[in-house]
């Protein structure tokens, strides 16, 4: 069932619009967070996204350093 996908949900606010999307590929489950106005996407495994709650909220706020991604 590679590149399958469920029901995307979307996540906006004034600032960003994302959508979640749960996949299944040839390895497994993974989260898929997309950025349509800005074209990024990251496909997650269960082990990054649990990674992810084990963070501050400082170190996540570093990510905003450059709030338009790599290269903009």
């Amino acid at each position: 069932m590679t590149g399958d996908h469920g029901a995307a949900t979307t996540v906006a606010n004034e600032f960003a619009v994302v959508t979640v999307d749960k996949i299944f590929t040839r390895n497994g489950e993974r989260l898929e967070i997309a950025s349509p106005r800005l074209g990024f996407r990251i496909q997650l495994d269960p082990l990054e996204l649990e990674s992810l709650s084990w963070q501050t909220k400082e170190s996540l706020s570093r990510f905003l350093e450059d709030p338009y991604g790599p290269g903009h």
